[in-house]
């Protein structure tokens, strides 16, 4: 049996056991998280390809995923596995997600208030080292800690908060 694994181990461990088996599907894996929900827990696989994600392709990497999954054993408790796309509004959360969307439009939600709001609608203008930089509508660029802030996602909307 595997060595049981937590927290952030539980997504390396699966991101190790998932990201070949995308790869052989023609498909990139876009994020793992696992998550507890009131009483359950959630490894959500998000998978991603040029032409977007369809049904069969989440059909298919769910069931390449589930022998490995349980071969592997890396989760001590029962759990949902959920394959998904990552959706018109993706989170942006590694550096590959970073340098594939640099001069894209993002929505920003910081931790704490920046100019006096939290969530802003801003071009991602750089990304180095776990460091953001956006330039605001007024042209202004500035750089923060991705730490700083809750989320960064796309915004392929045309939002007005």
């Amino acid at each position: 049996m595997a060595e049981k694994r937590k927290g952030g181990n539980v997504v390396n461990a699966v991101w190790d056991i998932a990201a070949p088996l995308a790869d052989g599907l023609g498909l990139m894996l876009w994020d793992v998280k696992f998550v507890k929900e009131g009483a359950n827990w959630y490894l959500r696989v998000i998978i991603d390809k040029e032409e977007g994600i369809s049904i069969d392709d989440c059909v298919a990497m769910n069931d390449a995923l589930d022998a490995p999954l349980d071969e592997a054993d890396p989760i001590e408790q029962s759990y949902n596995l959920q394959v998904s796309s990552p959706g018109i509004e993706r989170e942006l959360v590694r550096d590959f997600h970073f340098e594939r969307y640099l001069g894209s439009d993002v929505i920003v939600k910081f931790r704490s208030a920046v100019d006096g709001v939290k969530l802003h609608k801003c071009v991602l203008a750089g990304y180095t080292d776990g460091n953001v930089t956006l330039r605001f509508p007024d042209s202004t660029e500035r750089t923060f800690d991705k730490k700083d802030t809750s989320s960064i996602k796309l915004d392929d909307f045309d939002s007005n908060f």
